[in-house]
């Protein structure tokens, strides 16, 4: 048999097994791609018909200099839709390949039962073809130049989607000016001084305020009908985007989870069981930056499958566990949860140990841990997982000071906005907008507000 017939049989091997155990996802086709385009896709964000930028270039360089130096490679891509696609590297072994199917079918059930992808579009390859058309037409008509500058202004507000409920209360809130009672007399307390500038009054329009990219495409007055599209294509994207981002620590720990039961079920010779370790271990190494999704998810599952399987007396007694509910229990989660409820509810102080999680920051020039609490590190990681790790900015007032300016708040939750990164943003808004831009924040425990006007941003 050729190697793509022995890969067709295994497919179907490891597609039997899955479904046997439970799996269910949408129908599957599998490619196998040369490196020069698994790579490309990779660096589109796995969507092979995406609109071309140059930014998607400088990633595929990233990645394939990793490639070629050995020092990270892509197994596969799995495309979220209906059917779902997976392409295979081509250079993998027999071992390799197996290893990632199974890993695939895992994922495309995760895909298909989980509560975040509910209103995912399924034909995101066609839409996305459809938009990268229309962009190429925008280029042809208003040049090339025109058009990348205005995705480069677009993208830089990419994560401001609204893709859930706001909070009741906000983490962070405008900062109230302290002001004396008002009394006749008021005017006396500031002579010589300069009024300050009217606070902005939030005006309503329609649950827009905390979706940036919707609000701009429909309330930016000097926007051409080409621009609003941009805007509302990168927001389209991104919306299909989002949940994968929500779920990536379950997403991943769920399909490293089953393809390694997957694998258990077949057949298989000495030398690829010794395959199957080795590429295991890798994917499972711990990081000392950060937690790694694969092994963090995957224990967090393995854990609460043992502890409903066969709970202690605590969790008797507290959860009134039953016992023998495990797989049930798993199933459950994964079509439940995202990553920060799946954290909160089922990270324990023992998972917390084991993996030796911490907290750490930069204290002068050193990075320094700065927590080991269970507690403290569970919610710090459950916290940094907020709005996927974006910002949280919303528009105030899209006419400030009568001008047609625009003031934007940020929801400040404790961590600051990167400067280099505020001002770059700014700029970019105001090419948007065409007209001064304002973002109050939170700087060193103060209020600040930042305004731009063309490439100038200055504190105010």
């Amino acid at each position: 048999m050729t190697d793509l017939e022995l890969l067709e049989r295994d497919i179907a091997d490891i597609g039997e097994v899955a479904a046997s155990l439970g799996l269910d996802s949408f129908p599957l086709h599998f490619e196998v791609c040369p490196p020069q385009i698994l790579y490309t896709f990779g660096a589109y964000g796995g969507m092979p018909t995406r609109f071309s930028h140059w930014s998607f270039g400088k990633a595929f360089h990233r990645m394939k200099t990793h490639y070629d130096y050995d020092l990270s490679r892509i197994y596969e891509l799995v495309i979220n839709s209906d059917p779902a696609y997976a392409f295979l590297l081509e250079g993998n072994s027999r071992a390799q390949n197996k290893l990632v199917v199974a890993h695939v079918f895992a994922h495309a059930d995760f895909f298909k039962h989980n509560r975040a992808f509910e209103r995912t579009n399924r034909a995101m390859l066609e839409t996305m073809a459809q938009s990268a058309e229309r962009i190429r037409g925008y280029e042809f008509r208003e040049g090339r130049e025109r058009v990348e500058s205005f995705l480069d202004a677009a993208l830089s507000v990419q994560g401001q989607v609204a893709c859930g409920l706001p909070p009741e209360k906000p983490p962070g809130g405008r900062a109230e000016v302290e002001r004396p009672p008002e009394t006749p007399y008021d005017d006396l307390w500031s002579i010589g001084e300069e009024p300050p500038p009217p606070p902005p009054k939030k005006r309503p329009r329609g649950g827009e305020e905390g979706d940036l990219l919707l609000f701009l495409s429909r309330r930016a007055r000097d926007l051409e009908d080409w621009q609003r599209d941009v805007l509302e294509i990168v927001r389209g994207e991104m919306l299909y985007f989002w949940p994968q981002l929500s779920t990536k620590i379950m997403n991943e720990g769920w399909a490293t989870r089953w393809h390694r039961r997957i694998l258990r079920e077949l057949d298989v010779p000495e030398e690829e069981a010794w395959e199957f370790a080795r590429m295991t271990a890798g994917i499972l190494q711990a990081s000392p930056l950060r937690p790694n999704p694969y092994l963090l998810g995957m224990r967090v599952f393995e854990d609460l499958e043992a502890r409903w399987e066969h709970p202690g007396g605590r969790d008797r007694e507290e959860l009134r566990l039953a016992g023998g509910e495990g797989l049930e229990k798993l199933f459950e989660v994964r079509e439940t949860e995202t990553d920060q409820s799946f954290l909160r509810n089922y990270l324990t102080r023992e998972l917390v140990e084991e993996l030796d999680l911490y907290l750490y920051r930069r204290v002068g020039d050193e990075w320094r841990i700065t927590e080991r609490d269970w507690e403290k590190v569970r919610d710090g990681l459950v916290d940094q997982l907020t709005n996927n790790g974006f910002p949280m900015v919303e528009v105030v007032d899209d006419d400030h000071g009568h001008r047609g300016e625009l003031y934007l708040l940020h929801r400040y939750d404790g961590r600051p906005l990167d400067l280099r990164h505020l001002e770059r943003t700014l700029s970019h808004l105001f090419s948007i907008w065409r007209r001064p831009v304002y973002l109050e924040t939170v700087l060193g425990d103060q209020p600040a507000v930042f305004r731009a006007e063309g490439e100038e941003v200055r504190r105010v």
